[in-house]
């Protein structure tokens, strides 16, 4: 049966909720988000940066693994929408990329180079603490629908709430050490997808698809999966 519009959204809420429970896998969380907005928003990318701790953005989950998109995530952090809604705590948009301001040069050569038109930046915050960005882009110039993007601002706090959940926001060191736990994890996958890519003969997007598909078929953690492979104590 095919699910409507409005059923897999709601689907997709139920599942960020299954989420936030003690062993919930934040780059799995991060994952199905940005993955989400890209098939039922109908974005044509997506993409989510993580504070590191120390106030630089890390690309953390990206509907593509592409290293261009990454790159190109990377340059928004440096100046680009990116890092303006992360240091305001609020959306930015940018309907026509063509019209970016100066200082955003290099992410506006990149995006255009890649086929992108449009972008749109918000928080991942709770109250005063803004931890990150979703960033949905499009192939075409505009806004995307109200709707469209209130849907992706509860994903975007909902995706925080489980970031954060259990966890004091005011113990900065608390924060800063799940954060980088994130990341680290992220940084394990990249090499559990090489391992994957080198071993099936694969391409890199493959490879991530099959982690992706083993962690979930067996009820294991994406990370768990990942660092399993890197140690070579698991081949899938």
């Amino acid at each position: 049966m095919t699910l409507t519009r409005d059923a897999r959204l709601l689907q997709t809420f139920s599942k960020l909720a299954d989420t936030l429970v003690d062993d919930y896998d934040i780059v799995d969380l991060l994952q199905l988000l940005v993955d989400t907005c890209r098939d039922v928003l109908e974005m044509t990318a997506a993409a989510i940066l993580l504070d590191d701790g120390r106030g630089e953005l890390e690309v953390l989950a990206s509907t593509s693994e592409s290293s261009r998109l990454v790159e190109m995530m990377q340059l928004s952090a440096e100046a680009g929408p990116c890092i303006q809604s992360f240091r305001t705590g609020r959306a930015v948009s940018l309907p026509d990329i063509t019209e970016a301001p100066a200082e955003w040069a290099g992410f506006r050569a990149s995006a255009l180079a890649q086929g992108y038109r449009s972008v749109e930046a918000l928080p991942l915050r709770l109250r005063d603490s803004t931890i990150g960005t979703l960033n949905l882009l499009r192939s075409e110039t505009g806004r995307p629908p109200e709707e469209d993007l209130t849907a992706a601002q509860a994903f975007a706090d909902v995706a925080t709430i489980g970031i954060l959940h259990e966890r004091s926001i005011r113990e900065s060191a608390v924060l800063t050490e799940q954060l980088q736990a994130a990341l680290s994890s992220r940084i394990v996958i990249e090499q559990a997808k090489g391992v994957v890519a080198q071993t099936k003969g694969v391409p890199i997007e493959e490879a991530f698809t099959l982690i992706r598909e083993f962690a979930r078929s067996h009820r294991l953690g994406l990370s768990s999966v990942a660092a399993r492979l890197v140690e070579r104590s698991l081949t899938i």
